[in-house]
């Protein structure tokens, strides 16, 4: 998932995708070629299965433990 909100700023034109065996979420970072130049795990401690955007700019993540879970991620309040 491409972002394109504005809740994150940094984090415009990143690649997010959810890791099942990792447990996390990984953000990567393109240069304006297209290649990756970084690339951060974000630790959530479940399985997560689809990151998405919302029409708000918040980052969803759904989780596939026993009782799967709907997670909004948010920019911390000092931002």
């Amino acid at each position: 998932m491409g972002y394109t909100g504005n809740r994150f700023p940094n984090w415009q034109g990143n690649l997010f995708a959810g890791g099942l065996v990792s447990r996390d979420i990984r953000r990567l970072e393109l240069n304006k070629s297209g290649e990756i130049i970084n690339q951060e795990a974000i630790p959530i401690g479940q399985r997560v299965r689809d990151v998405r955007q919302s029409p708000d700019g918040f980052l969803y993540l759904l989780t596939d433990e026993g009782n799967g879970q709907l997670i909004r991620l948010e920019p911390p309040s000092n931002l």
